[in-house]
């Protein structure tokens, strides 16, 4: 296998010109709100491709394809759930968040609840996004490693040293215009970008077709083109357990979305760039179709894979690759031709570069909007506050640099790791932000016990199994729906007892 001259001329090419279009089409930012919200002025089209660049990332373009080679489609039962939860945003979280005039998710949490409320809020989703993103991070430096290893001057170096370098030069990419054209130079830059990694898996679709036609590949495939999963196993245990079941993926992946699109920066930053709700509104609607189509492209692709090599199993000493996310980079880097090649692999980096830009900028405008600012910049000018906000930037870069090199020895699918990782606390953030919509009566102390317990709730069915090693008590699309009840339960005991308290 040889990377060509015109394929690294492609993928060199593809690096500066999205560092050069995010860092130009972002403008001059005078102030935070031109920094990190775009002055209120994007098209509502152009963030709803920005959001489903920023959701999908290299997890999908490398994992999903692996998760199908080695299951079936049940994995698309969640898209179904994901378009649900975006139409329940549009109609109730988007005109709550409009009439505030808020700078970040939190500001929310602030105006119902108190300051306290919306620094707890923005700690919980600093560090939630900063171990998520980490992984995707580090998720994108695998093809870019398998790069490296037929580098013949690199060849002395360890598997270890050549994930460092790769995770730092996607990095370092992705800062460049996070650093210098704020949250809209991000955005035009994900719309570039989503056209070209959707323009990879297309290509790789059309030549896998070719290879295996669809009249020869259906017989063979079977079971594995199942989308809906109606098992709901022998006990309770089974029930919550199975993986990706018809009911599971719906409330899970309507629960995951409400959080993620709802109450996570990384989304709503992108919504608050809109001129008006309406445009808030298609843009998050639309964004769920995009991804319902996207996640069924990159499936086919693993389907067509499983075809292509046989089936072998990623157990096999044998095979060529033994992590379900170095299947299609393998395929990529040996079975496609010169330049075509390139483009898929400059499609991989888009889809990964989105992610890991839209992470930094929403990083840094929580630390500095949710808690920086509040407490040390009461009385910063916006000259000031943009300064100190690129400073946010760096070290919003570098930590999650840092995260990502703690997965590289990782085995584990990392789509599911990073969903996984991002559940744990998305339920206590939800039913927190859904006291504050639907109970006037709750105030700011039920809010907070409520959202703690929600957080340890989950993260003792995390822990806990691995502590008595025993198999997962519940699957991972359970998480968002079980912390959310448990954050909305407490919350409203509490608010009970505070009352009864109160009248005593």
């Amino acid at each position: 296998m040889n990377i060509s001259s015109v394929d690294i001329v492609i993928i060199v090419a593809y690096l500066i010109a999205v560092a050069l279009i995010g860092s130009l089409s972002g403008g001059r930012q005078r102030s935070t709100r031109d920094y990190f919200m775009g002055g209120k002025s994007v098209p509502w089209w152009a963030v709803s491709f920005s959001i489903v660049a920023a959701e999908t990332s290299s997890l999908t373009f490398i994992s999903i394809p692996g998760l199908a080679y080695l299951t079936n489609l049940n994995f698309l039962q969640l898209t179904a759930g994901y378009l649900i939860a975006r139409i329940l945003i549009a109609l109730f979280f988007l005109p709550a968040y409009q009439a505030g005039e808020l700078e970040t998710a939190y500001n929310f949490l602030e105006n119902r609840f108190g300051a306290f409320m919306r620094k707890y809020a923005s700690v919980v989703f600093l560090v939630t996004r900063i171990a998520a993103d980490g992984v995707r991070l580090f998720s994108t430096a695998i093809p870019l490693a398998i790069i490296f290893k037929t580098v013949p001057y690199l060849a002395e170096w360890s598997n270890f040293q050549i994930y460092i370098l790769a995770i730092l030069i996607i990095a370092l990419v992705s800062f460049v215009y996070t650093f210098t054209g704020g949250i809209k130079g991000v955005i035009w830059a994900d719309v570039v970008q989503m056209v070209i990694y959707l323009g990879g898996a297309l290509i790789a679709i059309i030549l896998l077709t070719r290879a295996i036609p669809i009249s020869s590949a259906l017989p063979s495939l079977g079971s594995k083109t199942a989308v809906f999963n109606l098992n709901i196993g022998d006990s309770i245990s089974e029930f919550f357990s199975n993986p990706y079941t018809l009911i599971s993926s719906l409330l899970g992946g309507t629960f995951l979305s409400l959080a993620s699109h709802g109450t996570d920066q990384l989304i709503v930053q992108r919504l608050f760039t809109t001129k008006s709700l309406r445009d808030g509104q298609k843009a998050i609607i639309g964004s769920g179709i995009m991804v319902m189509i996207q996640f069924a492209m990159f499936l086919v692709v693993g389907l067509w894979l499983y075809l292509f090599f046989n089936g072998v199993s990623i157990q096999d000493p044998a095979a060529p690759f033994h992590k379900a996310d170095e299947i299609f980079p393998y395929y990529i880097l040996h079975y496609l031709p010169e330049g075509i090649k390139g483009l898929i692999i400059a499609g991989l980096f888009a889809a990964a570069i989105s992610t890991l830009a839209g992470s930094i900028t929403s990083l840094s405008a929580s630390a500095m909007l949710d808690l920086y600012k509040p407490i040390f910049g009461k009385d910063l000018d916006n000259r000031q506050e943009v300064k100190i906000s690129r400073i946010f930037t760096v070290v919003a870069a570098v930590i999650l640099i840092m995260v990502a090199f703690l997965f590289i020895r990782v085995q584990q699918s990392v789509v599911e790791i990073a969903l996984g990782i991002a559940s744990i606390t998305y339920g206590g953030l939800l039913g927190a932000f859904l006291l504050g919509l639907f109970d006037k009566r709750i105030g700011q102390k039920s809010a907070v016990i409520g959202m703690t317990a929600g957080l340890s709730v989950m993260l003792l069915i995390i822990i806990l199994p691995k502590l008595i090693g025993s198999a997962a008590l519940v699957h991972w699309t359970w998480y968002v729906a079980i912390g959310t009840t448990v954050t909305i339960l407490f919350g409203k005991v509490s608010g009970l007892w505070q009352k009864n308290h109160d009248l005593n």
